[in-house]
């Protein structure tokens, strides 16, 4: 049998066998702590800034392990804030300033997509009433949807993805119960993924007060969005129809034609100073008056995957976010193998849990490495502080049923397969 087969047969035994002991026993519940955001982050990073995912990642400054055979970083980076991480094992491989508190821009969109696109099949179809698009916020990027008009989930999508478009952001809020229920959505599940930096505001990352993330929280989310394979398909589509406004031919009959839409990635689609990244396969950017230029993004070369999030450099040239990106995962996929990690991208709190219950040991080997294991039981411990219990034995055995499952689908599902873009432009 297989490796991974093995791997994920393990995780399942494990999790059977603890889901029989949870009879006895009811799990407590954990409150994670809420962000502090900011509303105009200073020119320099905080002295002290969250240790999720290791004590250095809570340092000010560039941590990385620099050794025989590693290569040097790049010098000229001026990104306020940025990650290299293996997507598959969580390492953090090298940072700057990963937990500093920024506005996000629409790099928030991943967050939106990862809490949301469960929710509604693909080819439901949503007609447009004004009321889903007056709050969009002026000089917002649109992809162009109309009042009155049908589209389905999947075009909806596709706005948001290719396009960034809020509008498309908007009217899938509003089938979801409404912004201020999207938003509440949105920040659950930022804390359920640990993503402590983050507050949601605006679905959209539209500029707000208060709005922001983190470099190590967006790749957090990113790597999180990427297990679904939805997720994984919209954020490396290059381009795709969309559809336009119904009118009336020369015979008087209702036609509706499309236009294409082009994915505004630049690693993915290519621009006049930047070439399309060997590898890459998503994720998002974004750009606004706060955030300045925001981007993160997954590239797989010689069987290493790695996500790259970097936000606001200080260089004021063309696509300066996609250069930098481009420099990073260069970098990140000459070190990888050779450079000790400085931190890791945490699990779900959920399977951070299941991991530290009595027995579940073998589970949490299963999916990384023994360090990954402590400082996910230290996150956990951390917000324990803030804790609750109290809940009905029945209750607390179905809540721990689901806490384990949730863990054993986390460990078995830590490898994906990136799209075939990735095999369509090679690797090296």
């Amino acid at each position: 049998m297989p490796a991974p087969q093995k791997t994920a047969r393990r995780a399942l035994l494990v999790t059977s066998a603890v889901l029989s002991s949870l009879a006895l026993t009811a799990p407590v519940s954990h409150a994670a702590p809420k962000p502090t955001p900011s509303t105009s982050p200073s020119a320099t990073p905080p002295a002290n800034m969250s240790i999720v995912g290791g004590e250095r990642l809570g340092r000010p400054g560039t941590q990385v392990n620099l050794a025989s055979g590693v290569p040097v970083l790049p010098k000229d980076l001026t990104a306020r804030s940025w990650v290299v991480a293996d997507a598959e094992t969580g390492e953090v491989l090298a940072a700057h300033n990963p937990h500093w508190r920024l506005a996000p821009a629409s790099t928030m969109k991943m967050l939106f997509a990862d809490t949301v696109l469960p929710k509604f099949p693909k080819t439901t179809k949503r007609k447009v009433d004004p009321s889903d698009l007056a709050d969009v916020g002026s000089g917002s990027s649109l992809v162009g949807i109309k009042e009155g008009e049908t589209y389905s989930v999947h075009d909806l999508w596709l706005g948001v993805f290719l396009r960034s478009g809020n509008d498309a952001v908007h009217v899938l809020s509003k089938m979801n119960g409404g912004i201020a229920n999207t938003v509440k959505d949105m920040n659950a599940h930022a804390a359920e993924l640990q993503a402590l930096d983050t507050n949601v505001v605006s679905p959209d990352g539209y500029d707000a007060p208060e709005q922001v993330s983190s470099a190590y929280d967006l790749t957090l989310i990113a790597r999180s969005g990427l297990q679904k394979k939805d997720f994984r398909e919209y954020c490396s589509t290059v381009s795709a129809k969309f559809p336009g406004a119904t009118t009336k031919n020369k015979k008087g009959k209702s036609v509706r034609g499309t236009f294409e839409i082009q994915n505004t990635n630049r690693l993915l689609s290519g621009d006049s100073d930047v070439p399309v990244y060997q590898g890459i396969a998503g994720v998002k950017n974004g750009n606004t008056t706060n955030a300045g230029a925001t981007f993160t993004g997954v590239a797989e070369r010689g069987g290493k995957v790695l996500l790259v999030t970097v936000m606001n450099p200080e260089k004021s040239e063309h696509n300066e976010v996609y250069k930098e990106t481009a420099r990073l995962f260069d970098w990140g996929f000459q070190a990888a193998g050779k450079v000790q990690p400085v931190g890791e991208l945490v699990p779900p709190r959920s399977a951070a849990q299941a991991s530290a219950q009595p027995g579940a040991n073998d589970a949490g080997q299963a999916g990384g490495s023994g360090a990954g294991e402590k400082s996910s039981k230290a996150a956990v411990g951390a917000s324990a502080a803030n804790g609750s219990s109290g809940i009905g034995i029945a209750l607390g055995i179905t809540g721990g049923a689901l806490v384990l499952l949730a863990a054993g689908a986390f460990l078995i599902n830590r490898r994906w397969p990136l799209p075939d873009l990735v095999r369509r432009r090679g690797r090296s």
